[in-house]
């Protein structure tokens, strides 16, 4: 088995007295040599716990620096940390911990009660990050012994888990292993001229490959600074941005929405961020433009969970002249572009894309079936997602075979939705698709059919109803009442034959 050196700890001993970390909440700075001293001592909180060899260890909390801490201690002690999603209601985060089966559950006060259930229901022990007594995080850390630190860190060894549902609507954990987060640091590095002096801010959801990877492990790894908020603050991202405090950026499109609707954005001067970056979902013409005008060449990218996740990321000198392109596979991935026979298709045509390289995951836990759908014997990944690449060989994903859609950088599955819907007593069938939105992209649109005798249920107790069972960015914003849904001859409904209002 292939190893790589323990990164925080070489760093550690390298620029100890450097910032590593700071909550820009409470303003507390951590260098390199204090994280580590931290982290060793949150790995022997670990052991005592049995959080060891495999072990799990699920965390449920806005973004802290005491996220990283968890991770970088399970790096210590073998523990795989599976990062909950604080957006999720408990009924959809139970069963994922149920398979997990965590023998330590991690929260903020935020999510507190969440996490007791989880934890009770579990039977794991519950650490409170902001629980001030003697059974609280900062108190365990402190009378804890500084554990020894691995030495090495296995390439194919499984660092952390991340949920993503499939297009059945069942949750499936993706393998991110340490191997994943290293070659990710050497796609991004190489693609933005990462160094110690950057400086990055951490605010996407821990609970995403881009809240760990972009830019925050990938700048801890290269010695460089991250600045962490609990999530995105539009007033105080701009008042950053207008101090002229973070080099390098990574945001979703409805980030640079929000940011472009910010009433100071026309008079802070962007181009002191060094690299803009963007994905998650397609980049509006309309917003590539007005932050170029602004000094900020945002340079849109494409990646997934399952590919750690950096693949494409466009080049900011070509940002205005190519957009809709998420520009050329990174220096450790490969990708083509095949058709229905798996044959490579030549440029400018259409066709499925594919992805290899090491920094691809080894699959689901504890699915080898979808493991076996997704990843070829050779090693590719079929993503679902359809593109095209040009005679420059820049890709540009135009659609996906799969119905899954993307709503402020959010996956949404359809069939999920409309399990949910279906379960309401008025409502017969549901279908739902994903219609452009110009604020989060993409929204749902669910079409219901009535069951017999009931009368049609307005369309925000259905909504409501949802808000119940589904995180909020799965909620359909529109609901349309049908009398009958277009059918194949086998009686399945044919979505693109709905009529839309």
């Amino acid at each position: 088995m292939k190893h790589m050196t323990n990164l925080l700890a070489r760093r550690a001993e390298l620029t100890p007295s450097r910032p590593a970390m700071t909550d820009l909440v409470s303003g507390q700075t951590w260098t390199y040599q204090a994280l580590h001293d931290r982290v060793l001592r949150l790995a022997s909180v670990f052991l005592a716990h049995m959080a060891h060899d495999g072990a799990r260890v699920a965390v449920l909390c806005r973004n802290r620096i005491g996220f990283f801490e968890v991770l970088f201690a399970a790096a210590n002690t073998g523990a795989i940390v599976t990062p909950l999603n604080w957006r999720a209601p408990l009924p959809e985060l139970a069963p994922l911990v149920s398979q997990a089966e965590p023998v330590l559950i991690l929260c903020g006060q935020e999510d507190l009660q969440v996490a007791k259930e989880l934890a009770l229901a579990s039977n794991a022990k519950l650490i409170n990050f902001d629980d001030p007594t003697d059974e609280g995080y900062e108190a365990q850390l402190a009378r804890s012994p500084v554990a020894e630190a691995r030495r090495h860190w296995a390439f194919e060894d499984i660092w952390y888990l991340l949920y993503t549902s499939g297009t059945t609507g069942q949750p499936k954990a993706v393998i991110q292993t340490y191997g994943m987060a290293h070659v990710n640091a050497v796609n991004v590095g190489q693609a933005i001229d990462l160094s110690s002096q950057d400086v990055t801010l951490n605010f996407l959801p821990l609970f995403h490959t881009a809240g760990i990877n972009l830019h925050t492990l990938p700048t801890l790894f290269a010695g460089g600074h991250v600045l962490i908020l609990p999530g995105f603050e539009a007033d105080r991202v701009m008042e950053l941005l207008a101090k002229g405090t973070i080099s390098t950026f990574f945001g979703v499109p409805a980030v640079y929405q929000a940011l472009s609707l910010h009433p100071e954005f026309g008079n802070v001067a962007l181009d002191k961020v060094r690299h803009w970056g963007c994905g998650g979902a397609p980049l509006a013409d309309t917003l590539v433009h007005a932050f170029a005008r602004r000094g900020a060449r945002v340079a849109n990218g494409m990646g997934m969970t399952e590919t750690g996740p950096t693949v494409f990321l466009a080049d900011p000198e070509t940002a205005t002249q190519k957009i809709g392109s998420v520009g050329k596979p990174q220096i450790l991935c490969e990708a083509r572009i095949v058709g229905n026979d798996g044959i490579e298709v030549p440029a400018g045509e259409t066709g499925e894309l594919w992805l290899s390289g090491p920094g691809i995951t080894p699959g689901y836990w504890g699915n080898p079936q979808a493991t076996a759908a997704s990843i070829t014997p050779d090693g590719w990944l079929k993503t679902g997602d359809l593109a095209r690449k040009d005679a420059d060989g820049c890709f540009y994903i135009v659609g996906r075979l799969k119905e899954m859609f993307i709503s402020g950088a959010e996956n949404v599955y359809p069939a999920e939705v409309e399990n949910v819907l279906a379960l309401h007593p008025a409502v017969l069938e549901a279908a739902v698709i994903g219609v452009e939105d110009a604020r989060w992209g993409e929204v749902g649109h669910a079409f219901i059919l009535v069951r017999p005798n009931q009368s049609a249920p307005d369309p925000s107790a259905l909504q409501n109803w949802c808000r119940d069972h589904l995180a909020p960015y799965k909620v359909p914003k529109y609901v349309t009442v049908l009398d009958e849904f277009p059918r194949t001859p086998a009686g399945k409904i044919q979505k693109h034959l709905i009529p839309r209002p």
